[in-house]
């Protein structure tokens, strides 16, 4: 089994390494058998990020690709998911490199897919877990977004605009995904919510689960990066990828 980890990174030199270390402590809680793969993808940092990538790669922490330019948060990961494809790997777990979510949750994201219940597993800072108290609007806004988005796909989620995404083989084989910006994060739901797969003589429905994860979120001095703009577009992203379907 091997289990690739994507990993976005734009300009975070300030937490990196701790990013990458708390993932390699995290592997061992797995049990044997796991082949753990961590792809990160520098999405044209203009910060130190490159030159750390680049160090940790050379001591084979970590496997590196490097967009030239900016291009967002959606390339990086689709630029990670296709490279997991290409490395042989079994699952995708999608992990965000600024330490606001913690890999010691990976087990029980990983469960559902590991003990044939789910194709697809979504994380949720706001069932259960803790996470730390920071802006009131942000959380009316992320609110609004997942009802509308439960709306257009029929799914019962309660936090769309979750990092933590884990993902089968079977299920990246045919998620055809095309967002530069944060407006991944509803495409992906809204095609794997429609995606059928082979099962046996027939067809079904992907298996989506939700589980909850823990949330250490950052303020915008301490280099949060989504602003109002991206909420715009994951509205617009809603309308596009879960009713009228591109």
């Amino acid at each position: 089994m091997k289990i690739a980890i994507v990993i976005p990174v734009y300009n975070e030199e300030r937490t990196l390494c701790a990013c990458i270390e708390r993932l390699r402590a995290s592997h061992g809680g797995m049990g044997g058998g796991v082949v753990w793969d961590m792809i990160a993808v520098d999405d044209g940092s203009t910060d130190r990020s490159a030159v750390i990538l680049a160090e940790l790669a050379a001591v084979g922490a970590v496997y590196t690709i490097r967009h030239e330019i900016n291009r967002g948060k959606g390339a990086a990961i689709r630029t990670g998911l296709t490279a997991a494809l290409a490395r042989g790997a079994d699952i995708a777990l999608i992990h965000d490199a600024d330490l606001e979510y913690d890999p010691a949750d990976h087990a029980s994201v990983l469960a559902p897919i590991l003990d044939g219940r789910a194709d697809a597993v979504i994380g949720s800072r706001f069932i259960g877990h803790t996470h730390r108290v920071l802006y009131y609007w942000h959380s009316v806004a992320n609110r609004i977004i997942t009802t509308l988005s439960n709306m257009a796909t029929n799914l019962n989620l309660t936090d769309v605009e979750c990092c933590t995404k884990a993902l089968t083989r079977r299920v990246l084989e045919r998620l055809n995904l095309t967002e530069e910006r944060f407006g991944i994060e509803i495409e992906l739901i809204a095609k794997v919510a429609r995606m059928r797969l082979p099962d046996g003589s027939g067809q079904r429905h992907a298996r989506v689960y939700e589980v909850p994860v823990s949330y250490a979120g950052r303020t915008y001095e301490e280099g949060k990066k989504i602003t109002w703009r991206d909420g715009a577009a994951a509205v617009w992203c809603i309308g596009k990828y879960g009713v009228f379907r591109a």
